[in-house]
């Protein structure tokens, strides 16, 4: 996938050739306009090998700079509800809390995917609901694609969306909402049994017209087994690197808390450099070196 909106097409790691190809164009100041990553760049990019990047983002400065950096999707996860509200999981989060940042992120976003979650007990119980958060997310928020939990059992919803034109992205292992029911943030798919049922899962909604599937803390080999014999991308976060695809909550991406996850790498510490900009903010006030004559108007 292209990295850098902001170079030149042709100087981009693989040329016009990249899957993130589209109508493009050049902006004021001659700075040439990224093309939008759309579904069937997914499947292209699968298909040539490219893996794909993908990160969560709940605000417009986010997801303004991942966009820029290259990011090919954009999710704004039900996770907003531990990474940003303070609840311990992401059960609590609501409809009427996810649109305002799933607009925010899809008017930043000039080049990524966007892929809105639909939260808990917004969906589940029947594809008519389904299709209803689905509707408001996308007319609403401005989200290309939903994300929902589910395998199989959720075939039927993945097809009306599909034919009422809301590409879908489904989610297997690990399901945060159902952590009540699965004990906790356990791994899942260990054992035959296990294993199979998810590759089942993965080709039900594979064939129920899903153009990607999410595959969370589940053991490498049985993400590399789905990723196979399915069609379509598999995002992993926890489930090794075999996938066609990665995604990582920001906040643990770029060290923003003191904890990460075990299948999170840190690949930064901007939460040290936030609260020391913060200390160092709150010195210069306090001594009145701040502001300076340089921030200060004359009459």
């Amino acid at each position: 996938m292209t990295e850098n909106p902001n170079v030149a097409e042709s100087s981009r790691p693989g040329g016009p050739a990249t899957p993130t190809g589209g109508p493009g164009g050049t902006a004021p100041g001659g700075v040439p306009v990224p093309k939008r990553v759309r579904v069937h760049h997914l499947r292209q990019a699968k298909e040539r090998g490219e893996p794909l990047t993908m990160l969560t983002a709940y605000d417009g400065v986010s997801a303004r700079i991942f966009d820029e950096a290259g990011i090919d999707m954009l999710l704004i996860g039900d996770s907003i509800g531990n990474a940003m509200h303070g609840h311990e999981t992401t059960i609590p989060v609501t409809v009427e809390e996810m649109l305002p940042a799933v607009r925010a992120v899809s008017l930043a976003a000039r080049r990524a995917l966007v892929v809105a979650d639909l939260p808990f007990g917004s969906y589940e119980a029947s594809p008519q609901q389904c299709l209803a958060t689905a509707v408001r997310m996308v007319k609403e928020g401005g989200a290309h694609a939903v994300k929902f939990e589910g395998g199989a059992h959720l075939a039927q919803h993945v097809q009306l969306l599909t034919r009422s034109g809301i590409p879908v992205v489904g989610h297997l292992g690990f399901t945060p909402q159902a952590e009540n029911i699965l004990g906790g943030k356990r791994v899942q798919g260990r054992g035959n049994e296990a294993a199979e049922h998810l590759v089942a899962d993965a080709m039900a909604l594979a064939e129920a017209g899903a153009v990607a599937v999410v595959l969370e803390m589940i053991p490498a080999p049985v993400a590399d087994r789905i990723t196979e014999v399915v069609p379509i991308p598999t995002i992993g976060i926890g489930a090794g690197p075999g996938c066609d695809g990665q995604v990582l909550v920001w906040i643990d991406m770029a060290g923003m808390a003191s904890w990460s996850p075990r299948f999170a790498r840190r690949f930064g510490e901007v939460g040290a450099e936030l609260y020391r900009a913060a200390r160092e903010y709150g010195t210069a006030v306090r001594e009145r070196t701040f502001p300076g004559p340089e921030e200060t108007f004359e009459q």
